[in-house]
């Protein structure tokens, strides 16, 4: 008597039938890759805080909580008001400056401030208990966060000449496409 085989099962046909990951897509509105990853990320940012939290939690929430605070209702008011400074004095300029053209002011702004924000004790000056940590001469820090900071507004003005190298030096007219928008339209096509 022969044995009968059994059709092995074609999983990828089995899964377009069921319309497993359209469903899952429609339900959760990503991938499931992306939902793996994203609880991976809160195990780990669990397991942190649990050991963060192990030993003067009160002190520590405090300052979370003051952290947040500060960032709320002072550091948002002061970026705000440093982007619309800057938006306004590339406004005054004869030349409309694209609005991504603040980006090239407002990256390493925010990069230098993020490392004075990190290393304020060591810029600042405040020795003790840091100096010891680090074992250099607490003058250094001050300096190098200038440099680095002169470093990176400099990189970022080379980058926006490399960008605009060809505008600056062309003496035909811009594309239209490439025009700032002057903000009136006329509704016809042949407009540029």
């Amino acid at each position: 008597m022969a044995r009968m085989r059994w059709p092995r099962p074609d999983w990828r046909e089995l899964r377009r039938r069921l319309g497993v990951r359209r469903r899952f897509r429609r339900l959760y509105g990503e991938s499931p890759v992306q939902l793996l990853v994203l609880l991976a990320s809160f195990a780990l940012c669990g397991y942190a805080g649990i050991r963060l939290l192990a030993g003067d939690w009160p002190l520590i929430l405090l300052w979370f909580v003051g952290l947040a605070i500060l960032h709320d209702l002072v550091l948002v008011p002061l970026y705000t008001l440093g982007d619309r400074t800057i938006g306004a004095a590339l406004a005054r300029r004869r030349r409309a400056v694209p609005r991504a053209g603040v980006n090239y002011v407002r990256v390493p702004a925010f990069l230098s401030s993020l490392l004075l924000l990190v290393y304020w004790p060591l810029v600042l000056r405040t020795p003790e208990p840091y100096e010891p940590a680090t074992r250099l001469d607490i003058d250094v820090f001050l300096g190098r966060w200038l440099l680095i900071s002169a470093a990176l507004f400099a990189l970022s003005a080379c980058w926006l000449l490399v960008r605009n190298w060809p505008d600056l030096w062309s003496r035909r007219p811009r594309a239209p496409w490439r025009r700032p928008w002057t903000g009136r339209a006329s509704g016809r096509l042949s407009d540029p």
